[in-house]
């Protein structure tokens, strides 16, 4: 199984918006963009909702069948580990397999004496094409590279070989996700990275590195833009090389993660693609559920009731919901607004404050945030939140589509 050149990871949180996130892929296919949609979800999320990994499967095989798609379509185990791996194996053919908790812990010493001694023969300059200067590597580097992030491609190719064993070879998608994590990886780590998935096996497809900055949840990337453009080309670059180096497959392709919007650096990935040829997957999980409590909303009555009930719980419980995405968030407590002026608010207002629409004077990031988080307080309403979203369903699928296709494909493969 081969998964297209460009990609789409699509959260959703409550499982009723498939249809809604699948006319947005329909929409781009009509303007020439052909998109594999990846349905993802998390152990964490199935937890927090109450959901098992077959209503995901349903829930896509539901939106496919609906709208006639006859396209790739893909059910992604999200950040997947050997701890959790069980419940995703019949439901999923596209695997996320998070490694990020083994970096930077050592492997056994046969095991790096071997590695070290493999890829001794790079020790020298290393010259990308591409690139303008060499990597100058040296036996200490080749060492603290494999010291640091071998274990983890270890465990990654245990984790690959452990569904194959129950799946098959070829049948499903991997990607290796090492973005979780504190530091970027350099070129020359991602070059080493790659040599050990070859190692170990993996016919990876896609892979998650980290960049420098910040991928907050729901809100736009915080950083320098021009760092990340250099790190994303290098990276490419990388790729390129290492595939036929390390006869890796020839799809393989960079993957940008998190439940961030990334509206500042799309236009930097769009250029770099359209330089290289390269295909990309981007994940844009959990902005599902915020364009959910935007339409409930928008559509005034019960629905707005509703979102504000639910705003007043997550201020309530800030420290319960936020302690969990520390790593993700940045949220001035003291400027969030009161539940009692937000009480008062119009379906207008809540909706300025929530979009993520930055030339919107109104739009309040640290009450996006929060509420990206606070999904938690929904699951608890149970048939309370899904019946209002079945009831609402057409102003909140319009801004599930809108959302998606506008805020997200556009920039990336259109503009």
């Amino acid at each position: 199984m081969e998964i297209q050149k460009y990609s789409i990871g699509t959260g959703d949180r409550f499982g009723l918006q498939g249809k809604a996130q699948l006319e947005a892929i329909k929409k781009a296919a009509q303007h020439g963009v052909d998109l594999t949609i990846v349905w993802n979800k998390s152990h964490r999320e199935h937890t927090i909702v109450g959901t098992g990994q077959q209503e995901v499967r349903e829930e896509a095989d539901s939106a496919v069948k609906e709208l006639n798609w006859s396209r790739q379509y893909l059910v992604d185990a999200d950040h997947i580990g050997m701890d959790n791996v069980e419940s995703f194996l019949k439901s999923s053919d596209f695997f996320t397999i998070d490694v990020a908790d083994f970096i930077g812990k050592r492997a056994d010493d046969q095991s790096l004496e071997r590695f070290i001694d493999h890829y001794s023969s790079y020790i020298g300059e290393l010259s990308i094409q591409g690139m303008e200067q060499p990597t100058i590597v040296d036996a200490e580097l080749l060492s603290a590279i494999a010291e640091k992030y071998l274990l983890a491609t270890i465990e990654a190719g245990k984790i690959y070989h452990h569904i194959a064993q129950q799946k098959g070879d070829g049948a499903f998608v991997t990607e290796v996700s090492m973005d979780e994590t504190i530091e970027p990886q350099t070129p020359v780590e991602l070059f080493f990275i790659l040599a050990a998935l070859a190692d170990a096996k993996i016919p990876v497809q896609t892979i998650a590195p980290k960049f420098s900055g910040r991928f907050n949840k729901g809100v736009d990337y915080i950083g320098n833009v021009e760092q990340f453009s250099q790190e994303f080309e290098e990276d490419l670059l990388v790729i390129n090389h290492a595939v036929n180096l390390f006869n890796l497959p020839q799809n393989l392709k960079l993957s940008v993660h998190s439940g961030s919007d990334k509206f500042s650096i799309y236009p930097h990935i769009n250029r770099l693609i359209q330089k290289y040829g390269a295909g990309i997957h981007i994940k844009t999980a959990g902005t599902t559920w915020l364009e959910e409590l935007i339409g409930l909303a928008e559509a005034g009555g019960d629905g707005l009731d509703l979102a504000k009930r639910i705003y007043q719980a997550a201020y309530e419980r800030y420290d319960e919901l936020c302690s969990p995405y520390q790593s993700v968030i940045d949220i001035d407590r003291q400027a969030l607004p009161e539940p009692s002026e937000v009480q008062g608010w119009t379906s207008q207002q809540y909706v300025s404050a929530l979009r993520h629409d930055l030339s919107c004077p109104d739009y309040d990031v640290n009450l996006r945030q929060l509420l990206h988080v606070g999904y938690k307080v929904a699951a608890e309403m149970g048939d309370e939140y899904l019946n209002a979203l079945k009831k609402h369903e057409r102003i909140v699928a319009r801004n599930v589509s809108e959302n998606l296709f506008k805020r997200h494909i556009n920039p990336l493969f259109l503009s």
